[in-house]
Order: structure tokens, then sequence, then C-alpha cells
């Protein structure tokens, strides 16, 4: 176990560099399937499937061109995922170029409460677990031989997280979740895309998790993202958003 090297420097919303002697932070994709009205999945204890098999193989592709995949605890504790590259010759494409065949499998956990027995930890790929002081202690030597366990202080911060990333030679991380851990990217003004799936369902239920939690956004609402790409994937459409300068919306 150990502790994270110091806080950078950041600079602005964006910025590539956490400051002099500190390596580039990563490029920060969040990616994520909603329905139409901006949940993640149903409350019923079955998965809801929001993509279809053709925009999940769009998702493999983009963790294949990644470094590292980052989700929250409590997507790991609810979707026990194996964040793997489905397909060989994606994998096989890694290796030729002299990278592991698996990006680094990283999560965040304020509490600590993580079961070794997760998919994530299996053998085959690395995995990293960022956590707070408190964590620590309750993680113990828990995920010993599974992960690394990385005490970023009292409390998680998002910017030191990637500083850490970026001197692990990290250059492009996917987000995949859950809400909690999307807010707190873009509440800290620190993703660089998005790219939300819209699937043709509607959910209704209060009870489900949503995208987004409430949160001081930068900006507010009068902060716009520039629409850079729609695709269409089946019945799934397909959104890539940047962030851009604060651009007041005008009559």
């Amino acid at each position: 176990m150990r502790r994270a090297p110091g806080r950078g420097l950041g600079g602005d919303a964006g910025s590539r560099s956490s400051g002099p002697g500190v390596t580039t932070r990563p490029f920060v994709t969040l990616s994520v399937a909603v329905s139409l009205d901006g949940y993640l999945d149903d409350a019923r204890v079955e998965r809801l499937l929001l993509s279809n098999s053709a925009d999940f193989d769009r998702v493999d592709a983009v963790r294949a061109a990644s470094d590292a995949i980052l989700v929250g605890a409590e997507t790991l504790r609810r979707d026990d995922p194996r964040l793997r590259i489905a397909d060989a010759g994606r994998r096989a494409v890694r290796a030729a170029a002299g990278e592991p065949e698996l990006p680094l499998r990283v999560t965040v956990t304020a509490s600590g409460d993580l079961d070794p027995g997760l998919r994530v930890f299996l053998p085959g790929g690395a995995a990293l677990v960022y956590t707070t002081d408190t964590g620590a202690r309750t993680l113990g030597d828990r995920l010993a031989g599974r992960a690394e366990v990385v005490t970023l202080g009292p409390e998680i911060d998002f910017g030191d997280l990637l500083d850490d990333l970026g001197r692990r030679g990290v250059t492009r991380l996917m987000v995949e979740g859950g809400g909690r851990v999307h807010t707190a990217f873009l509440a800290a003004d620190l993703a660089d895309e998005l790219l939300l799936a819209v699937a043709p369902v509607l959910v209704g239920d209060p009870a489900a998790p949503r995208f987004l939690h409430p949160a001081a956004f930068p900006g507010g609402s009068e902060r716009r993202m520039e629409l850079v790409d729609v695709d269409r994937v089946g019945d799934v459409a397909v959104l890539r958003y940047r962030p851009r300068p604060h651009a007041p919306v005008r009559d």
C-alpha cells in the first residue's frame, strides 16, 4: 500500500499538465449509456441492457484504445464488471504494439468496502485501487496480490488521482461510471470528452440510478459543451461532446 505523490500544481480546466516536473495528466473520456430520461439502469436486480450488440462493440473499441479504465466501487459492487477487452483481435493489436494486452483496471473507494472476489481483481491484467486513509485501514491487506492500493489522503481528490495516473504513463483514461464518479469528474472540470449513448428506453423510476447527481457544475446552466459528433448505432444515438470555454446563452 502506498500514498500517492503530493498534489500537482494543476492549471485551468482541460489542461493536460499538472505543473513543472509533473507528468502530463491523461486525456479523460467519460463513457456512459443512458435511457431517454437519463437513467443508467432500472431498479431491478437484473442489469438493464441499454446498449445493443453493435454499441457494446463500439465500447470495446474505446476500451482497446485506452491505457486505463476506471469505475467507482458502487458500480463494482452492483454489476461486478470484468473491464476486459472482448475482441481477441484488439487485444492482439495492443500486444503487437508493445502495450499490455488489457488496460489498467482502476477503481475508487472512499470507504474501502471492496470484496477481493470481484471479477475486476481476477488474474490477468493489473488493477489499481485509489482510496482514503480510512478506506486504506478498512482494506488492510485484503487485496494483497490482487491490486495495488494507493491512498490519496483524508478524501478522494480526482485531480490527484489523474496526476498519479499520469506519472504511471497513462495517457488515455476511460471512465465508465457510475453516476457519482461521472458527476465528480464533471463537477471538477476534469473531463475532456463525453461519449453519451442514448437508448430508446424510458425508466421513470426514482429508485433507479441516474447518470448525474446534483452538483455545482462549472458555469452552471449557461455553460455549453461542444457537440463534436453524432453517430447512429442501430437504435442507439451516440453523442460526442467536449467542453469548451464558458459562453453564456444569448437570445
